[in-house]
């Protein structure tokens, strides 16, 4: 009687768990909707660094027609990165309901 393996023995045959098989289709994959909590943007404090922008790790951040940021709340995973680095405080985190 033949044993089962249970576990790969090497790399090489371990299946691939995730495949992207069409380039640029993380847009079709709305991932925010778990966040805990949420950036609210003050717009009266904001200077229009950019800052927000340039360390959020998601890529959800973009600038309006009035040069203030926004963040994509179908992407924003809610982790505060945006808030904590934003020095003038003009963005919040508060608890999604």
């Amino acid at each position: 009687m033949k044993k089962e393996k249970k576990w790969p023995e090497a790399w090489q045959e371990i299946n691939p768990g995730c495949m992207v098989l069409e380039p640029g289709n993380a847009r079709s994959y709305h991932t925010g909707s778990w966040r805990a909590q949420r950036p609210v943007y003050d717009n009266s404090r904001c200077i229009k660094c950019g800052v927000c922008y340039v360390f959020c790790p998601e890529g959800c951040i973009s600038q309006d027609s009035d040069g203030y940021f926004v963040a994509d709340l179908d992407y924003c995973k809610g982790c505060g990165i945006c808030a904590h680095e934003c020095w003038p405080r003009a963005i919040t985190m508060v608890e999604e309901g």
